[in-house]
């Protein structure tokens, strides 16, 4: 299996799978010397994981995170960062309900592709490499990047800005940062949330499971950052975020509703603030010619609904090459928007801790401008 690395400088390796030993995490390229701990990572992974509320999965893990490597008396030593997060929900009766439908394609899941690829070989214990488990990965690589990017007065946040589709409002940069925490949804706006909670629970007792779209906004970056051609930032971005499992559609800055206006109505207006330029709107999303302008990053995701349901479906099993029933049985969650929250951080935080690093390794050998 390839695809396991992400970034250049800053790269993280993840293994594991959802119902194996462990989740393993080793960060290469952090330089030395900067504070880490557990409790510096713990935060963002209890975000991530399961069992918090009735529109999340039962499943209970404790996504508790170990440092294993590259820390010495509290301080990044500048070795690789090796990290582990042992599953500890995993009993036989859960792998018993996984293995009476191991020869079945599960509809919206990946049992068929990694089926032809794989062959018997797969781990179809809860989806295996598949897995949303294997985010909890990400999470902990990005709480790593995202200390590094406070350093440089970069603020990384995301929140439900639509669930179950019921939208929230619009909201400044402050509001969101204060009430993304304040319920299940994590949505900042609580009239909005509440309606998105209680059309999820509605649609659970269906047996059935939403949808919803994720916002993610980075503050602080300076302007100059990302390359041009093929490895625009905001292609990084989109090949980041797209690369979560659930995930189905990027866009950055106004991104679809540009084609409904006018370029009168799309253009950010420069002016000049003091010694630099900034805009008086955001239609880009921070982003002109895929390199920072120094306004706000903004990209959203669109994230499907839960693929495993509590509905019976048409389906095939590719063993004997049969159309059959499934009746799923499996722990789920009714919505897994909230829980992507601090994925999509991550994602964005690791994205851009390793397009800074190239940016000012490569301006260093800039002598003028």
């Amino acid at each position: 299996m390839l695809g396991n690395t992400f970034g250049r400088l800053f790269r993280v390796t993840t293994c594991g799978e959802s119902y194996g030993g462990a989740l393993q995490i080793i960060v290469d390229g952090v330089p030395p010397g900067l504070e880490l701990s557990e409790a510096d990572i713990q935060p963002d992974l209890d975000r991530r994981r399961p069992g918090q509320s009735d529109i999340t999965s039962p499943r209970q893990e404790t996504d508790v995170v170990k440092i294993v490597a590259g820390v010495f008396n509290g301080y990044t030593t500048g070795a690789p960062v090796g990290m582990i997060i042992y599953n500890v929900d995993t009993l036989p009766k859960h792998v018993a309900q996984y293995e009476k439908v191991k020869e079945l394609m599960r509809p919206g899941h990946a049992d068929y592709t990694y089926h032809v690829k794989y062959g018997r070989f797969r781990d179809w214990r809860g989806a295996g490499r598949a897995s949303g488990r294997e985010t909890a990965g990400r999470v902990a690589a990005g709480a790593l990047a995202k200390k590094l990017l406070a350093r440089e007065g970069v603020q990384v946040v995301a929140y439900t800005k639509e669930m179950a589709g019921i939208r929230a409002r619009e909201m400044s940069f402050d509001e969101i940062v204060a009430g993304v925490e304040q319920n299940t949804a994590r949505c900042p706006d609580p009239e909005a949330a509440e309606k998105m909670i209680q059309k999820t629970l509605e649609v659970k007792k269906q047996g059935d499971t939403v949808g919803g779209i994720v916002e993610i906004i980075a503050r602080g970056m300076p302007p100059g950052v990302g390359e041009p051609v093929f490895d625009k930032l905001s292609a990084q971005i989109a090949k980041a975020l797209m690369s979560i499992g659930a995930v189905k559609g990027v866009e950055i800055g106004e991104g679809f509703s540009a084609a409904t206006k006018l370029g009168s109505e799309s253009n950010d207006i420069p002016y000049v603030d003091g010694d630099r330029v900034r805009f008086r709107t955001n239609h880009a999303g921070g982003l002109l010619g895929g390199i920072t302008n120094g306004e706000d990053i903004v990209a959203r995701i669109v994230v499907k609904p839960t693929s495993t349901i509590s509905i019976d479906q048409q389906t095939v099993n590719m063993f004997k090459m049969e159309e059959t029933i499934l009746a799923a049985e499996t722990r789920r969650d009714a919505t897994i928007v909230p829980r992507i929250v601090p994925v999509a951080e991550a994602m964005m935080a690791l994205v851009l801790v390793d397009q800074l690093m190239m940016w000012r390794g490569y301006s260093a050998f800039i002598r003028e401008k």
